[in-house]
C-alpha cells in the first residue's frame, strides 16, 4: 500500500474504534443497543459502571468526530487501563481467560491515537486548516 494511504487509514481505525467503543458506553448508560448490566438495565446512577458509560459515551463521541483527539485519546487510555485492573485482573493473569482482551485492546489502541493524533479526516485537522496552522497528523 502506498505511505500517503497512511494518515486516511489512520481516520478510518480512529472511526471504527470510536463507533465500537461508544456501544460499550451506551450499553451501560442507556442500555442501548442492549443492556449488558448484571441483570440487565442501565448503570446505576453514581455508580462505577455508570461513570465508565459517561466516559465511554462522551470521550467516544469526541473520538469519532476526531474533536480534542489526543487528549481525550489518552483519558480514555488511562480508563480502560483502569478497568482491566479494577476488572480484569484480578482473575487471572492471562487477558483471554480474564476476558480483559478488550480492555487492553482499547487502552493501547487510545495510547496510541493520543501520540498521533486523528488523521485528515477529523474536525481537529479541519480547525488547524482554518487556524492556518499545518495540522499535525
Amino acid at each position: 500500500m502506498k505511505k500517503e494511504w497512511a494518515p486516511y487509514l489512520l481516520s478510518i481505525l480512529r472511526i471504527v474504534v470510536a463507533f465500537l467503543y461508544v456501544q460499550v458506553g451506551s450499553a451501560k448508560w442507556f442500555a442501548f443497543p442492549g443492556a449488558i448490566m448484571p441483570g440487565g438495565g442501565t448503570a446505576a446512577v453514581g455508580s462505577l459502571p455508570w461513570f465508565a458509560g459517561v466516559i465511554e459515551v462522551v470521550g467516544g463521541t469526541l473520538l469519532f468526530l476526531g474533536l480534542f483527539t489526543r487528549p481525550v485519546a489518552f483519558i480514555l487510555s488511562g480508563e480502560m487501563a483502569f478497568a482491566y485492573f479494577i476488572g480484569h485482573a484480578g482473575h487471572g493473569f492471562w487477558p483471554v481467560l480474564n476476558l480483559g482482551a478488550p480492555a487492553i485492546f482499547y487502552c493501547f489502541t487510545f495510547l496510541y491515537f493520543s501520540a498521533v493524533g486523528a488523521g485528515p479526516w477529523s474536525l481537529d485537522a479541519l480547525l488547524a486548516r482554518r487556524r492556518g496552522a499545518v495540522p499535525v497528523l
